[in-house]
């Protein structure tokens, strides 16, 4: 089962929007292996973004990372990361198509409400960055079976 890691990030909370888009990932058939709240110190958005570095936007980025509360979740399901990026649209809710998260929430490329992994490799590093692998748990939920076929 593929795992992404999802942050809502602080306009997100502040708009009150995350349990509406913590539903569209769940209306969709991810099921969520861990969740927390916390407010992430400088340090840790540095490592998250330190691919980053050196671009014109990335303080910006740290400052308004760091500049309230987050929720971290990792979610998993077939594909998860595809499907969550999919659900999200495009970065920039301007551009975004309606009918995803961005395009139906957002107005902004900065304000784009939800950080989203972007391969497995990435997914793997940035869940290891917030979680510890006894904060992750894995289940099987009764209507699994009727979200995606065996064959």
């Amino acid at each position: 089962m593929e795992q992404t890691l999802i942050i809502f990030k602080p306009d997100a909370i502040n708009r009150l929007l995350v349990g509406r888009i913590l539903t569209r990932f769940e209306d969709k058939g991810l099921r969520v292996a861990a969740l927390k709240l916390q407010q992430p110190p400088r340090a840790q958005v540095e490592k998250l973004y330190q691919v980053h570095r050196g671009e014109p936007f990335y303080e910006s980025l740290v400052a308004f990372m760091t500049s309230g509360p987050v929720i971290l979740a990792v979610l998993e399901g077939p594909a998860a990361i595809a499907v969550a990026r999919n659900l999200l649209g495009a970065t920039d809710g301007r551009e975004a198509a309606a009918g995803t998260i961005r395009g139906d929430l957002g107005l902004d490329q900065r304000y784009n409400l939800v950080h989203a992994s972007d391969g497995p490799d990435t997914a793997r590093f940035e869940i290891d960055v917030f979680f510890r692998p006894e904060e992750i748990v894995s289940y099987e939920r009764a209507g699994d079976r009727w979200i995606v076929s065996e064959g």
